[in-house]
């Protein structure tokens, strides 16, 4: 199980997935040029969903259908430190699919 995550440090904003930075993914989309962000809906906010859905389903067709519900009701409610992990994810995902079928 992968375990992911942010933390906003003195240096700055951390992102990590099982303690390794976690790549922006921008090959599969350019949603922000200003790195990740968490705690509101924006960009930045959707730009870390979908890495970390990217990450998460190896499917980056998958990634892009949940990005922005997974951004809308996961990542913008991130408080300033946060842990997400891969059952979380099965979950929240299963959730979306369940009410948009």
């Amino acid at each position: 199980m992968k375990v992911y995550r942010g933390d906003r440090t003195i240096d700055g904003i951390v992102v990590s997935v099982d303690d390794k930075p976690l790549d922006e993914r921008r090959d599969i989309a350019t949603i922000s040029e200003d790195g990740f962000e968490w705690g509101f809906l924006g960009p930045a906010s959707t730009q870390l969903a979908l890495a970390i859905l990217a990450d998460h389903f190896d499917d980056p067709a998958r990634a892009l259908r949940f990005h922005e519900d997974v951004a809308g009701e996961i990542v913008a409610n991130f408080a300033n430190e946060w842990v997400l992990t891969s059952a979380d994810i099965d979950e929240s995902v299963a959730a979306l699919e369940e009410r948009s079928a």
